[in-house]
């Protein structure tokens, strides 16, 4: 960090007002984008992202996480410290940070040159959005502290409790569970965040402490992009070594790290001022378009594409590239989409990331003529395949229908609707639930499709292989959009694609395998929220008097239930869909109105490649280790089938 970074003025006259918090609890998904456990979680960013700034501007170099057990959050840095003297509002510095809407030191325009929390709103939301906030400052020699409850309201004003040497800011708090149907912190996920943002900031020590389990991770790291790679890369045979880009241009300081793979598929993580920007912007065209550029150049001048070939498209050319964008732009010319942050808008990103790419990989493939002709032939092999795929499409055009309904005759029970984006398409385990379930859908706009064989590894086989697998086959067929590097969502012939399988070990395997298939071949449409898993119940609940039946989805829910029935009752553990009727699929697991499912997400691109690399790929170690860390096995309540209450 430079030193003229480090003598910009971060005071009281750093913080403006823009607007209240009246808006933030009657609709936290403007500010938080959702209330679910991501909602949740964005808590904890916006708090995490407060601090980082603090260490992108040059004054802090450890951060501490810890979750409590009575799931309460506490933040703590060594920074500078949030400025504790009056506000020209008249009221103290720190209440107007954490209690305004769009207060805070990036407004001022001397409080950070760059940083992640442009709108200004996160802490405030943070306390909006809580039953208790505490903030406790160290800064010019004094420890002050100041106290919040019920969605913002002042419970303590900023007092001076101590003397100090150190500086720095704690935040503890309690998030409201009246906003939050659940409140359960996980530390797989905050540890994967904190992860990701030490290695973006080279030299930061981050710790997260977890007092339920008394589990600590600590993360520092001296190389961070490059160290950053070799973790997306783990398990992955590469065929280049780690490049590494950076520069200055118009003001915005790019670091970029490249690595290409025997892999079919593209990794880029893109963050814009340490926020990841996951719906990519300016940085990443401007990358994309670099990159390209430079592989066809340097194609042509070493004769690998002759005068007569096409350049290479810019899909071939990321063919098994891992790369990772990191752009810190000032405050005046930082633009993103949304409160979320998912997408940069700055204009100037784009020339400035292209040119230090044009100019730095150039030399880099010149200086490395091995790597770099592993580079082309990758390319040229991803051209040669895209254009037999494109030719046998082609050919295949003309008896495309014929043929498709060839294939799904006898297999795909279709919806009757033309409105495809109403459509409804179950993927179901076996035959007896299958026929269950076509008897018991809408069949205006709901399709079955049972899986009868086995579904192969999409992980481990080469698209050709898959394509010879009729489960596979018929699938493709039946969403009707394509597959791979060919796959146009907007021809999908379903706006919902549902896996509904057994609630075992089975049917937890059949999932994961299709997960797998649309996350490496369809993958827009997991991107677009049109992947679902069915959530069919676990128990079924028979009131011997008053003939009622219920239904439970999990063992606490049926305890609940239980201790509710005061007369006899009959209970059955359904083993696998084929024990429910038609009438008991729909009314459960089938009907909009009642059903339960679970939206597939990416919400980390980075780590949903690596898991599926890890959890389907050849290496039983990595995958034994990875599973004893993160699933949990317990014994099932053995439940009688009558009870007598």
């Amino acid at each position: 960090m430079s030193e003229q970074t480090k003598k910009t003025n971060y005071d009281e006259s750093s913080i403006q007002i823009l607007e209240g918090l009246d808006a933030v609890r009657k609709r936290p998904g403007m500010y938080i984008g959702s209330t679910d456990i991501r909602g949740l979680h964005h808590l904890v960013w916006e708090i995490v992202d407060n601090s980082i700034d603090e260490a992108l501007a040059g004054f802090c170099n450890e951060i501490n996480v810890t979750i409590h057990k009575d799931n309460s959050i506490t933040v703590q840095d060594n920074g500078r410290g949030v400025p504790v003297g009056k506000h020209s509002s008249g009221k103290s510095t720190p209440e107007v940070i954490f209690s305004i809407l769009h207060a805070g030191g990036k407004f001022g325009g001397d409080g950070y040159k760059t940083s992640g929390g442009l709108h200004g709103v996160g802490s405030s939301v943070v306390n909006a959005l809580s039953v208790k906030f505490d903030v406790v400052i160290y800064r010019d020699k004094k420890i002050s502290e100041i106290k919040f409850e019920h969605g913002g309201k002042l419970s303590q004003k900023l007092t001076t409790v101590g003397t100090t040497t150190k500086t720095g800011t704690t935040v503890h708090f309690v998030p409201d569970p009246e906003i939050f149907k659940v409140i359960d912190f996980s530390f797989s996920t905050i540890s994967e965040r904190i992860r990701e943002s030490a290695f973006l900031n080279s030299g930061l020590k981050i710790t997260l402490f977890d007092e339920r389990t008394e589990k600590q991770v600590a993360y520092l790291f001296n190389n961070g992009l490059e160290e950053f790679i070799t973790f997306m890369n783990e398990g992955k045979k590469t065929i280049t070594p780690i490049m590494l880009l950076k520069g200055n241009e118009k003001n915005i300081d790019v670091e970029i790290a490249i690595q290409y793979s025997t892999e079919f598929n593209e990794n880029l993580l893109s963050f814009a001022n340490n926020v990841k920007t996951s719906e990519g912007g300016s940085h990443v065209v401007g990358f994309r378009s670099g990159l390209t550029r430079v592989i066809n150049d340097y194609a042509r001048k070493e004769g690998l594409l002759k005068e007569k070939d096409k350049n290479l498209d810019s899909t071939d050319t990321r063919e098994g590239l891992t790369a990772i964008i990191s752009v810190k732009v000032p405050e005046n010319l930082i633009q993103y989409e949304g409160q979320t942050k998912g997408k940069l808008g700055t204009v100037d990103a784009k020339s400035a990331v292209e040119s230090i790419v044009t100019s730095q990989f150039g030399f880099w493939m010149t200086e490395n003529k091995t790597s770099a002709y592993a580079i082309i032939e990758k390319a040229l092999l991803a051209r040669n395949a895209r254009e037999e795929a494109r030719k046998a499409r082609e050919a295949a055009r003309g008896n495309k229908k014929k043929n498709s309904e060839r294939l799904l005759t006898g297999k795909l029970t279709p919806a009757q609707s033309k409105n495809k984006l109403d459509n409804e398409l179950f993927l179901v385990e076996g035959d007896s639930a299958g026929g269950s379930a076509k008897l018991g859908r809408d069949r205006k706009f709901q399709a079955i499709l049972p899986l009868r064989g086995k579904v192969i590894n999409a992980e481990k086989s080469k698209l050709e292989d898959l394509l010879k697998n009729e489960e596979i086959n018929v699938m493709i067929n039946a969403i009707g959009a394509g597959v791979g590097k060919e796959f146009d969502i907007d021809d999908s012939n379903y706006g919902k694609i549902i896996i509904m399988t057994d609630a075992d070990t089975d049917g937890a395997h059949i999932q994961t395998l299709l997960l797998t298939f649309f996350y490496r071949y369809m993958k827009d449409l997991i991107e677009n929220n049109r992947v679902y898993i069915a959530l069919p119940p676990l128990f079924k609940i028979f009131n011997t008097k008053t003939k009622q039946i219920d239904y439970a989805w999990d063992e606490n829910e049926l305890k609940a239930k239980l201790k509710t029935i005061k007369d006899k009752f009959e209970l059955q553990r359904y083993k696998g869909l084929g024990e429910m009727n038609a009438e008991q699929l729909w009314e459960t697991t089938m009907d909009p109105n009642t059903r339960q499912l679970i939206a597939v997400t990416i919400d980390d691109a980075s780590l949903a490649d690596k898991k599926v690399v890890t959890l389907m790929g050849d290496d039983a170690k990595k995958r034994k280790e990875w599973i004893d860390e993160n699933v949990k096995f317990t014994l099932e309540d053995d439940f009688p089938t009558i009870i007598q209450q």
